[in-house]
């Protein structure tokens, strides 16, 4: 049995301009940071001449065809797989919450299934691959920011030329910065899940169909992400939360789908207890709000009352990796 794990993410600036709606206007620049909240995906020969499933769901198909699962199915036919597999999938953190999970979860199968076959990746094959497949051959609507910030981990630069070649580059600050930033983040979860092809499809539709009002949204966004470079190489948490809170007002203007009453007011609950700065992390309409607070202590206590779940991590520098070869 062969056991992979790929780290979920926190989008700090330049989310939606991953999308190849709009980097194949203009070229895209997110700013991302894996944390150490993990999905795990093992996989293993079956007995029984039989596909064998197991995540949310439990499958058990005869033929690859008929796997329900889009990126299982896809990703077996994808690399051509000639035996039956069992392959299971578990993860720290709920779907549909912000995290880049449908990436992360791709990065993952990739890898281990390659593994299993003594096949060895690149972290830019795994990250492309699962872009490959999630983006031209399922036509989600989604971005690159999240299988190559899984694959490869830690706090990264993420560009993107108009003709979708992906450049990462490390986000140069230094270890104390690294450390205050860390230690700033406080992540409440909002009791919703959604459908983050939902928010990004319409926002391709319109991208699509020249949207001035959009693209202007998003160069504001890409704008944010240059920005948010230049802040943290002078390592200011406080200019950093002022720019987090311009980039969440002006990322509402995008959809009617991105907030809701309960969402705002529990970003306003925040910024007025401790918070310096706020925002739903991915694309909007539930699951995480990311806070940043010099006083953890005050906002934690305050947030207590709100009896909401706190979302405890760090970063993570590893990326995807396979921990176990049984």
């Amino acid at each position: 049995m062969f056991l992979s794990r790929s780290p979920l993410r926190i989008s700090l600036a330049g989310g939606g301009t991953d999308l190849p709606s709009y980097y194949n206007l203009k070229g895209g620049l997110v700013i991302s940071a894996a944390i150490n909240k993990y999905i795990y995906v093992t996989v293993n020969k079956t007995w029984k001449k039989n596909f064998l499933l197991k995540y949310s769901e439990i499958e058990k198909k005869k033929t690859i065809g008929l796997i329900k699962h889009n990126a299982i199915r896809e990703t077996l036919n994808f690399f051509k797989i000639p035996d039956y597999l069992e392959i299971s999938s578990i993860s720290d953190v709920p779907a549909g919450t912000g995290l880049g999970s449908s990436g992360t979860f791709l990065v993952g199968l990739i890898n281990v299934v390659n593994s299993f076959y003594n096949k060895n990746l690149s972290r830019y094959e795994l990250a492309e691959n699962a872009c490959k497949i999630e983006m031209d051959i399922l036509k989600e609507p989604s971005g690159k920011q999240d299988p190559f910030i899984s694959s490869y981990g830690g706090l990264k630069i993420i560009k993107i030329s108009k003709n979708g070649k992906t450049k990462i580059e490390e986000l140069k600050i230094s270890q104390d910065f690294s450390e205050e930033l860390d230690d700033s983040f406080l992540t409440y979860f909002t009791g919703y899940t959604r459908q983050s092809k939902k928010i990004l499809g319409e926002q391709e539709k319109k991208t699509k169909k020249k949207n001035k009002e959009l693209i202007q949204s998003l160069d504001f966004v890409k704008d944010i992400a240059k920005e948010t470079i230049s802040i943290f190489k002078r390592g200011s948490v406080q200019d950093y939360a002022n720019l987090m809170n311009e980039h969440w007002n002006y990322k509402m203007k995008r959809s009617k789908n991105m907030s809701s009453n309960s969402i705002n007011s529990l970003i306003e609950y925040g910024l007025k207890n401790g918070a310096l700065g706020a925002k739903l992390i991915g694309a909007g309409g539930g699951g995480f709000v990311l806070f940043i607070t010099k006083d953890k202590l005050r906002l934690r206590s305050k947030m207590k009352n709100l009896k909401l779940q706190e979302l405890k991590y760090n970063f993570d520098y590893d990326g995807s990796v396979i921990l176990g070869r049984n």
